[in-house]
């Protein structure tokens, strides 16, 4: 499938998709929210992918924020309408979405940007990334779910703090803060989280997407976490990969898991 705002490196087990509005800062405007849920569904539909990172085109910048142009005259029915149908296609997708997805960080990451990268599973930022979330300078507050993952990862006051300041983080600040999990040079962000990817590929793909599952359920407040570990911990018996894992194991031998 061609698109015209992303490329897709369909190099498996691990598949990098890129941002390509690179004139723009990356910037997310409709078409490329689009067309991103395009590829992450094809992804996911792929067997041979196991993990899925998204970073953005350049050295400046992940998604500089999103395309303001775009919502500039919004009325509030609008404004709403573009915040629901957005979480629903691309970030709330993303975060559930059963193959796990590492956000390569490579510049700025602003609004939106910032909003994606949160979605990922996790994230890794190379030194000159540069984060925040500056909608109440803009008169809006974040709308694709920046005001409840951010308190998740962040804690609720450095979360107020950032987005009532409107201001920018560093990479080093942001791996304090707990928002990133690694920062590396501009040079290694790729090589470094695609060893990282490399070491999850290994591992059983099923009990990796119930592991997904079972996490972000302690998220939702209509969702018993501890319960859902504990049937997808039950769910996990009944697979090949865990009869192929416990075999494997008695038997002093690396796994082949099949991934079903």
């Amino acid at each position: 499938m061609s698109y015209n705002t992303i490329l897709v490196d369909d190099a498996q087990p691990i598949t990098t998709v890129t941002i390509n509005r690179p004139n723009k800062l990356n910037a997310l405007n409709t078409e490329t929210i689009k067309e991103l849920h395009a590829a992450f569904s094809n992804l996911q539909k792929d067997k041979d992918v196991k993990v899925i990172i998204l970073t953005g085109s350049g050295e400046k910048a992940f998604v500089a924020g999103a395309d303001i142009s775009e919502f500039a005259d919004f009325s509030v029915k609008e404004g709403k309408k573009l915040a629901a149908k957005g979480q629903k296609l691309l970030f709330d997708f993303i975060e559930n979405l059963s193959k796990p997805v590492i956000a390569a960080v490579n510049g700025f990451a602003l609004g939106g940007g910032l909003e994606l990268a949160m979605s990922c599973h996790f994230r890794i930022a190379s030194d000159n990334a540069k984060m925040g979330l500056p909608e109440v300078s803009l008169g809006v507050i974040p709308g694709y779910g920046g005001t409840q993952r951010l308190p998740q990862l962040v804690g609720k006051g450095r979360a107020m703090e950032l987005i009532m300041t409107a201001g920018m983080i560093s990479a080093e600040q942001a791996n304090t803060y707990g928002l990133v999990n690694h920062v590396v040079t501009q040079e290694e962000l790729l090589p470094f989280c695609e060893k990282i990817a490399n070491k999850i590929s290994n591992n059983s793909t099923v009990a990796i997407s119930y592991a997904i599952k079972a996490v972000n359920a302690g998220f939702m407040n209509t969702v018993n976490g501890y319960e859902q570990e504990i049937n997808s911990f039950g769910a996990c018996f009944g697979t090949d990969d865990f009869t192929e894992g416990t075999t494997a194991f008695l038997e002093k031998r690396k796994a082949d898991f099949p991934g079903s």
